[in-house]
């Protein structure tokens, strides 16, 4: 066997031995599927918790807000809404607004899903989502996405009251 043919031989071990070790390690990270429901479990009720504390402390600048816990299909979360009465249209007309967020279900695709709602005096300001793969969810992230959905709902709120 020539020099060559043995070097040749020596890097392909070497890239299997490498393919192994990557694949032992991804099989190590990789979740079982009991383990992505219990993470799923566990992060949707600090999630849940913390829309709670958040939607609470905004109840507090804005009274008349009803505070509402989310328990259905669509997911687990809270919601605030009230009923305003527009003086300045003639007739006087009911203005609705409503801030909603819910961490969806477990699916199939194994992600925390978070969504969120909100329509300000009868006008949508949103209507969207944010996702993370289970084995990758970082809460702080979606904390920080909470407070934004929140916080945006705060001004538009008090921009248009």
């Amino acid at each position: 066997m020539s020099d060559f043919e043995k070097r040749l031989q020596q890097a392909i071990e070497r890239g299997r031995r490498r393919r192994d070790m990557q694949a032992e390690a991804e099989a190590r990270r990789a979740m079982t599927e009991q383990e992505l429901r219990s993470r799923h479990s566990e992060l949707r009720l600090q999630l849940t918790d913390y829309i709670e504390q958040c939607l609470r402390k905004l109840q507090e600048h804005f009274p008349g807000f009803q505070y509402e816990t989310v328990i259905a299909e669509r997911g687990w979360g809270a919601a605030l809404s009230r009923d305003d009465i527009d003086r300045r249209s003639q007739p006087p007309q009911r203005r609705y607004s409503r801030i909603e967020l819910v961490v969806r279900p477990l699916s199939e695709y194994f992600v925390l899903d978070l969504a969120g709602k909100a329509t300000v005096r009868d006008k949508e300001l949103f209507n969207r989502s944010f996702y993370q793969p289970l084995n990758e969810a970082d809460p702080e992230t979606f904390k920080e996405i909470i407070d934004k959905w929140i916080l945006e709902f705060a001004e538009a709120y008090a921009a248009r009251s």
